[in-house]
């Protein structure tokens, strides 16, 4: 039997402006810069410009429009306010040192030159093909990746070649001019895997040297046994002593395993790093700056408010509803710088306490005074959700005097060393990435041994601990950095 119920329940839920705030915090600076792009290409509400008193337009909200009259249910939760403080006055750039390099508005640099693309397709322009074959070459280049190889089926590429260009083939013909590919510079180019753009390369070399065709056996037929440097395999299967197994690793070593990016074009598979934010050193002092960089500054279109203002006398449905669109363009013009605002003003407290918490670290640069901290530490700091804090140390850089690092990576867990103090896990890990760097790469340390000399140092740390640090580390196990 159904019944109606009548009940009443309370539910929290963000705005579409917060939900846009939430966004921007976790973006990093050459994101944000892309992201103000895009913003002023598609409002036009939102021009470049500071904003003087004279200009500061009304809030539409405050007069009667009959088209701002609108339903309780679309009405925003929460303002910005609400979720967090707002210092008025405050431009969005957020205390940007302006007697800085932030004055200069400096440009990314950008490649020029040959691109990886061009330089295939020159080379192809130069072979004895048909129209029918050029444009199936054609498609097989626009196929490979950045690394220069071609990761796809065959059968696939059949497939979307006939759809996409209405061009029938094979995979047999797609193999004939791979392999036409396959010898274009750089060499290595248009291999399907590792093993095929090694052997591409040594197959190519003019001098076939002993050691070139050793170096062609083992990649062609004993790729495993080098991969996981079994050495001792693989010298006992070719009958050759140490000297020489040396000079064919080197061989091996000196080709490129990706050729895609012998090219300056190649460049743009590397992530720029902008730092978010710059920390001094001023005689014991510790400045903090936010990154303003090529941010222009913004303010709400003084033509869109008078618009507004016209627009509103007309009391004919097309007069409510252009009144409508310009209040709505104006109304997210102004989110955007609001948010903007809070976005520096959030990084900054954030960053400051980050900078407060390990002053130490931040005055001489050394590792092992890094206090451990979790993102609880400085959330209860600035007074914001644990979310928060995680946004904004996501993918942000600062600058120091000791370099440029992830802000991610001043975070760290505890542990407790043989005297009962809380030491951080990143001076663990400095630990371990010494002693590997000093070993005998002959005879390098295993992670019973590294175990053991962390004990010597009042460090007492299970295996499987040590095992997770060199993980993250990215340093291989001890049979894998032997060398002969």
């Amino acid at each position: 039997m159904l019944r109606q119920i009548q009940s009443l329940k309370q539910h929290q839920k963000l705005s579409p402006q917060q939900i846009q705030l939430i966004k921007m915090l976790q973006l990093p600076t050459i994101a944000l810069e892309q992201r103000v792009k895009e913003e002023m290409e598609t409002n036009p509400a939102l021009e470049e410009g500071l904003e003087t008193d004279e200009e500061t337009p009304e809030n539409p909200e405050e007069e009667n429009y009959d088209a701002a009259e609108e339903d309780d249910d679309n009405r925003e939760d929460f303002t910005l306010s609400d979720y967090m403080d707002d210092d008025e006055g405050v431009s969005y750039k957020e205390r940007v040192n302006n007697k800085s390099a932030d004055d200069e508005r400096k440009e990314i640099p950008v490649s020029v030159g040959l691109s990886f693309q061009d330089l295939l397709e020159n080379q192809l322009g130069m072979k004895d093909l048909d129209n029918h074959q050029y444009q199936v070459a054609l498609f097989l280049i626009g196929n490979l990746d950045d690394d220069g190889y071609l990761r796809r089926e065959l059968s696939a590429i059949v497939d979307d070649i006939a759809f996409t260009q209405n061009i029938t083939t094979t995979e047999e013909e797609l193999k004939e001019l791979l392999a036409i590919i396959q010898d274009f510079d750089p060499p290595g180019v248009g291999a399907r895997d590792l093993q095929e753009c090694l052997l591409i390369q040594l197959r190519k070399k003019e001098l076939q040297t002993q050691v070139v065709e050793l170096a062609t056996e083992v990649v062609e037929k004993q790729m495993e046994e080098f991969s996981k440097k079994h050495y001792d395999k693989i010298e006992k299967r070719l009958g050759i002593d140490d000297e020489t197994l040396k000079e064919v690793i080197h061989e091996i070593l000196k080709l490129n395993p990706r050729p895609g990016n012998s090219t300056s074009d190649g460049q743009k598979s590397m992530q720029q790093i902008i730092p978010d934010f710059t920390i001094t050193n001023d005689d014991g002092i510790l400045n903090l700056t936010l990154n303003g960089r090529n941010f222009p500054d913004l303010k709400v279109s003084k033509d869109y408010v008078e618009m507004q203002k016209e627009y509103a006398k007309n009391k004919n449905k097309e007069g409510k509803e252009a009144t409508a669109f310009v209040k709505q363009k104006l109304d997210d013009a102004r989110w955007f710088i609001d948010a903007l605002q809070q976005r520096g003003q959030t990084l900054l407290y954030t960053m400051n306490a980050i900078m407060e918490f390990q002053r130490d670290y931040f005055l001489t640069g050394d590792e092992t005074l890094l206090k451990p901290m979790i993102l609880k530490d400085i959330a209860e700091t600035v007074n914001l959700d644990i979310s928060t804090v995680s946004r904004v140390s996501n993918s942000k850089y600062v600058n120091t005097p000791f370099g440029t690092f992830l802000l991610k990576t001043f975070f760290s867990e505890t542990m407790m060393n043989d005297e009962g103090e809380e030491i951080s896990t990143r001076e663990i890990k400095k630990i371990l990435q010494d002693c590997v760097a000093a070993e005998n790469k002959k005879k390098p340390l295993t992670d019973d041994k590294l175990v053991s000399i962390l004990k010597e140092q009042g460090y007492v740390i299970a295996r499987r601990t040590i095992a997770k640090y060199r993980e993250q580390l990215e340093i291989p196990v001890a049979r894998l950095r032997k060398e002969l």
